[in-house]
């Protein structure tokens, strides 16, 4: 870490590519993402953790980067859902069972998803529901999320 101008040198490792990026040592991941980075599918919600629509993947774990000092991200892998590509069965499924309204919690709701199934391929109904209790959606879309997750908890069990 070097210092510059009151703020320090943090190199990130963010959706596979390292990043340095300079930051007081207050600032949160999910600002440093958005402003420094320009990934802007962890959205600022409450800004307190209730949400998670600011949820990315940190070593394969779904953190709240409101939460998050961006220092503390330092020596982590973090991805966001523009780390996915937009090939991930999780955002498939999604858009497949239209498991979406406004949009804004998707990205959150995809990624913590995309860590369930890393974490639990063959979830079942009381593992799926525990984990989407980590995000929330104002537009309640909770029928359609739970269609896609389950088509690909089916799908996982079948292979």
């Amino acid at each position: 870490m070097s210092w510059i101008v009151g703020k320090s040198l943090v190199e990130l490792n963010v959706n596979g590519e390292k990043r340095t990026v300079a930051v007081c040592p207050s600032d949160l991941l999910l600002d440093v993402l958005r402003n420094q980075l320009g990934l802007t599918g962890a959205k600022p919600g409450c800004k307190n953790g209730d949400c998670g629509a600011c949820t990315v993947l940190m070593d394969g774990w779904p953190v709240k980067s409101c939460l998050v000092l961006a220092v503390e991200a330092q020596g982590h892998d973090v991805l966001t859902v523009e780390g996915l590509g937009g090939k991930s069965p999780v955002q498939a499924a999604f858009v497949g069972h239209g498991a979406f309204q406004c949009g804004y919690c998707v990205p959150g709701f995809v990624l913590v998803c995309h860590a369930m199934l890393a974490h639990h391929p063959q979830a079942g109904e009381e593992t799926m529901e525990e984990w989407l209790q980590a995000n929330l959606c104002r537009c309640t879309s909770y029928g359609e999320i739970r269609s896609a997750v389950r088509a690909l908890t089916e799908v996982k069990e079948t292979t």
